[in-house]
């Protein structure tokens, strides 16, 4: 690029940063004005003894709620410390059995199958195919799938099929990496089907990067994988929409992959999921730093139980291996190698989502600020990019859109569970009969008196329709092949310079220091009672 193009450029930036901010110190300018006029309404004339009656009022109002909410941050932290000390269990609101552990194979790796105990008035039908859910390994454990009793878990047990879930343990075996966890799902995978041999293939849902890897494994053995469904997994890296999406941006902004093997090194060899789940945290600060806990204070008398639980699953930090997070930034999140089928998991063999032969649920939402719908869908374009070519391929893909629900609400919101993936269990035992194509679920909400139906409706689409989802026809994601191209040779700089200095000086044991004082960590068992200066349960007792 010559000089003067550079400078354009430059102009241009500049131009669209004057635009932004002047949006933003408008909208900040607006929220202030709103917040002064409700201060204002509020402040009206009292006379003096009910102002002093108003004030004795607040005032143990909010004496009372501050001493219990600092006792729920306390309980939080001991809750924390419990969670540690027990080595992570999988936070499912099921009983389960261990089937198989995969730290025993030949290629070992951190995973284990275990099957669901249906509860008490639940009966399994032993002629229906079974469910495998895969839950993500992004920073927290295992356990979303089935978090409630309201679930994908739930759900799939009620209408008669056996559940299986493919759980992990809080710290990767030594030297394990991506292509050995893909190989040891893809062995969980037989595993289970050998268990049903009567049944249709199982059933393969995966959750936000547990539907990556379901695709990895259905593309490692396609005879052994029924149905695949994806509830907002991101596929496609790059894509998104310009001002609505800025995670995409992220990996970018320092150069690229480098940074997670940085940190991978300084914690001696082991990256600590706390870094992802920091990630996610600085995607909402408002919610992170004042409103999750304003909530928390404004509803002390019903919230704390929700709130703690939740918690307990949030604040679980599970550790992946430096080979493992290096392969998944250079090749999915700033390569984008997976679509384009050059995802390499050993040398010269790649994973082929066109070996995939199974049909394919994809759930996904407006409201997902993680995983954007065209994250979630835009591999299907690039796979194939015109109708025909899906239907040539044999391929059926079934799209289903929610409004609204933010990311975790895919998998855990109770109301999410019973509409749509009560209806996405139901579509299962049709979808196989579909001719090859992609499909739009729709779900319409209908009532029997007390009781509530819903009605589900398939229309077919063509692959080209998928370009309503995006702003600029995709033309936005051409300068995140820079962005990996520039990120390939921080990597290599990075890999030559200092991962050599940093393996040598850091050792296994200043990296479980360092993870101890992680801010995340620090909050918590900073607030239990391992603090002597923290007086909330002396406190609470008085009140």
């Amino acid at each position: 690029m010559n000089p003067f193009d550079m400078m354009k450029v430059y102009g241009r930036v500049a131009e669209i940063y004057r635009l932004r901010l002047g949006e933003a110190v408008s909208a900040y300018g607006v929220a202030m004005r709103g917040a002064a006029s409700a201060f204002a309404a509020a402040c009206r004339p009292q006379d003096p003894a009910s102002a002093w009656r108003d004030t004795v009022s607040y005032t143990f109002d909010a004496a009372q709620r501050s001493l219990i909410f600092w006792d729920t941050m306390r309980q939080r932290g001991n809750n924390w410390i419990a969670h540690e000390k027990a080595g992570k269990p999988p936070l499912l609101a099921f009983d389960y059995e261990t089937v198989a552990d995969a730290r025993t194979f030949a290629r070992p790796a951190n995973y284990a199958l275990v099957r669901i105990l249906p509860p008490a008035g639940v009966t399994l039908d032993p002629d229906k195919r079974p469910f495998l859910i895969i839950d993500p390994r992004a920073g927290h454990g295992p356990g979303i799938g089935g978090f409630k009793a309201d679930s994908e878990v739930g759900f799939a047990m009620k209408a008669g099929h056996a559940v299986y879930m493919v759980i992990f343990f809080p710290e990767p075996v030594p030297g394990q990496t991506l292509a050995d966890v893909s190989l040891a799902e893809a062995e969980l995978v037989r595993i289970v089907r050998g268990r049903h041999p009567t049944c249709d293939k199982p059933v393969v849902m995966g959750n936000c990067q547990g539907g990556w890897a379901a695709m990895l494994v259905a593309a490692l053995d396609p005879d052994n994988v029924g149905p695949i469904v994806v509830n907002g997994a991101p596929m496609s890296y790059w894509a998104g929409n310009d001002a609505e999406n800025p995670m995409r941006y992220a990996g970018g902004v320092l150069g690229g992959a480098w940074t997670a093997s940085l940190a991978a090194d300084l914690g001696g060899g082991v990256f600590d999921g706390a870094y992802l789940v920091d990630n996610f945290e600085y995607l909402n600060p408002a919610n992170t730093y004042f409103g999750k806990y304003y909530t928390l204070y404004s509803r002390i008398d019903t919230e704390p139980a929700r709130f703690l639980e939740f918690e307990r699953w949030w604040g679980g930090y599970f550790l992946m291996n430096r080979e493992e997070i290096k392969w998944i930034v250079e090749n999915l999140f700033v390569g984008n190698k997976l679509a384009a089928g050059k995802a390499e998991w050993a040398p010269g063999k790649t994973f082929d989502l066109k070996a995939v032969r199974s049909p394919i649920i994809v759930f996904a939402s407006l409201g997902d600020n993680i995983t954007p719908p065209q994250q979630a869908i835009n591999w299907v374009a690039d796979l194939y990019p015109t109708t025909q070519a899906l239907k040539n391929a044999g391929q059926v893909v079934v799209g289903l859109m929610h409004q609204s629900v933010g990311h975790l609400g895919i998998f855990v919101s109770g109301a999410v569970a019973r509409r749509e993936h009560a209806q996405i269990v139901d579509l299962i035992e049709h979808v196989e009969g579909l001719a090859p194509g992609l499909y739009g679920m729709t779900i319409e909400e209908g009532h029997s008196g007390a009781e509530v139906k819903y009605d589900v409706t398939l229309t077919e689409l063509r692959v080209e329709d998928l370009a309503v989802l995006q702003k600029y026809s995709r033309k936005d994601e051409i300068p995140f092949e820079v962005v990996a191209n520039v990120s390939q040779v921080n990597a290599r700089a990075y890999e030559t310079f200092v991962h050599p200095v940093l393996s040598a000086v850091v050792t296994p044991e200043m990296g479980r220091a360092l993870r101890a004082v992680h801010p995340l960590r620090l909050a918590r068992w900073g607030l239990s009672d391992l603090n002597p200066h923290f007086p909330s349960k002396a406190l609470i007792s008085l009140s």
